[in-house]
């Protein structure tokens, strides 16, 4: 009896160790292979010049209707699109295209789609550099199926209306993410001038995993906020807060206090201050989020107001037209942007 069970326990210790070697010798599974391939990218483009901004020239010429793709670039609404994947990343529904000619797009639909769209006509202009960003008002894709973030813009037949597709370019790679802190650009004008963009837009989003690092033909390294959804609408709590919702624009604050030095703009992320200790680490990013837009020196927002000033009147219109907006919402949003760009004017 004591033999056979002195048998059993050597080979249960057998087995242990071959089924522990066998783990050990499987391949890693699919999210460790891609967080090294991330690690491996970025250290490779390490060495390349981070680039955030350049000079946009005549500013009063710039295309806002086609952004930082320009007209050649522009998706066909005439296309013959088929279904790749879909995106689960985010919370707006996305899921990859392939056109006819073979450049693929990454298609979203919902809130999102139409203030994205604007927004980087804004941003581009500045001379930052965005995402190839396009709104149709209705594609028709191939071989869709039932998606798990489904939408009402998404027919069973395969019609996407109200849809925003973003070019994605061969010679654009991302490696890395980046923060608004400690990154290449901290203190600088330019940075600066991005942060004050995102108050003027009213882009609440702020995370770290919405700002890309792309490497651009193996030459430079262009930091980008990827994510511009959720803008023109208001930064609140979670019950307040929108994207794209032109009254909620048309009444928000811009500034919220102004010297000689420094300005604060109006950023509201944060919940209510008595559910903090339930959710701390939550509470410390949004209060994080908050200060993306404080302490900003009044040089640096009166640059960029400058910039923005020189912006025509059509071409602000063509930035709202360009995300499929009615006349008059195009109408409303470009007074209300006209007025903020006049409030950046007259900081102390």
């Amino acid at each position: 009896m004591h033999s056979a069970r002195r048998s059993c326990r050597v080979l249960g210790v057998v087995a242990s160790v071959l089924l522990a070697t066998s783990l050990s010798a499987q391949p890693q599974d699919a999210s460790d292979k891609s967080k090294h391939s991330k690690a491996d990218k970025a250290a490779k483009a390490a060495d390349l010049p981070a680039v955030l901004w350049h000079d946009p020239g005549d500013i009063s010429s710039l295309d806002l209707v086609n952004g930082e793709g320009g007209k050649d670039a522009a998706p066909s609404p005439d296309a013959d699109y088929k279904f790749v994947r879909e995106d689960m990343n985010g919370t707006s529904p996305k899921f990859y295209v392939d056109d006819a000619a073979g450049v693929r797009w990454l298609v979203k639909v919902g809130e999102e789609a139409k203030p994205e769209t604007a927004a980087t006509r804004f941003v581009w202009a500045m001379g930052y550099y965005t995402d190839k960003d396009y709104y149709l008002q209705q594609i028709h894709v191939t071989g869709i199926p039932k998606l798990h973030r489904q939408n009402a813009s998404i027919g069973a037949d395969g019609t996407v209306k109200d849809a925003r597709l973003k070019r994605q370019d061969k010679s654009e790679k991302k490696v890395a993410n980046w923060p608004w802190k400690q990154n290449p650009f901290t203190g600088t004008k330019e940075l600066n001038g991005l942060r004050v963009m995102m108050a003027f837009l009213n882009n609440w989003d702020l995370k770290t995993v919405n700002n890309k690092v792309y490497e651009e033909d193996k030459s430079e390294r262009r930091f980008v906020v990827s994510d511009l959804g959720a803008s023109f609408g208001k930064t609140g709590g979670v019950t307040k807060r929108s994207k794209g919702v032109l009254d909620d624009y048309e009444n928000s604050k811009l500034v919220a206090h102004a010297n000689a030095s420094s300005v604060d703009f109006e950023m509201a992320t944060r919940p209510f201050p008595l559910f903090a200790p339930f959710d701390p680490g939550n509470y410390a990013k949004r209060a994080d989020i908050e200060g993306v837009v404080k302490h900003i020196p009044e040089t640096d927002a009166k640059w960029i107001g400058q910039q923005l000033s020189k912006l025509t009147p059509e071409q602000i219109q063509d930035a709202f037209r360009a995300a499929g907006y009615s006349p008059d919402e195009v109408a409303a949003y470009a007074k209300a942007v006209t007025e903020r760009i006049a409030t950046l004017n007259q900081l102390p």
